[in-house]
């Protein structure tokens, strides 16, 4: 059964209202989280909580068990000069800046004449996301896991 303390190993896809895809675990590269460690979005690791080896369900995961909701304050506007001059500007453009040392992601959603508006939401703030998932295995985490807060092993090395 899935609970705090578990190593959980599944295959997901995730997609959005519309019914893309916008994510999925590969074939042979599932994924695996510590549960109850908040690794993944609150509404996923509620829904887990329980399963067993083999359970195949669907859930969808409302924006404030998710990424949040879109947040007025996180759209920014920026100076053209801020960007390369053979950079081509075009909304719906991703791009990173660095904040505080973070690398931050962010969204072009208007451009003006000079200068861009940037959202730094999430860019799923304020969707709802609909997982189908299947968990493929489930085992005790390691004292260093927990410790730590996620999962050992499997980033170290490729498959």
């Amino acid at each position: 059964m899935i609970a705090s303390g578990k190593v959980v190993t599944l295959h997901y896809i995730l997609r959005n209202g519309e019914g893309d895809i916008i994510d999925q675990s590969q074939s042979d590269d599932p994924l695996s989280y510590l549960h109850g460690a908040s690794n993944i979005v609150p509404g996923l690791e509620i829904a887990l909580e329980g399963r067993g080896v083999g359970d195949e369900f669907s859930v969808a995961v409302e924006p404030a068990d998710g990424y949040g909701d879109k947040d007025q304050e996180m759209l920014v506007e920026i100076p053209r000069s801020e960007f390369g001059p053979e950079e081509e500007l075009e909304v719906g453009l991703e791009f990173e800046v660095e904040i505080d040392g973070h690398p931050e992601m962010a969204t072009i959603v208007e451009i003006l004449d000079d200068s861009v508006i940037a959202d730094f939401n999430h860019p799923l703030a304020g969707e709802i996301l609909y997982f189908s998932v299947s968990v493929v295995d489930i085992r005790d985490a390691t004292d260093s896991e927990i410790e730590h807060g996620h999962v050992h092993g499997d980033h170290d090395h490729h498959h």
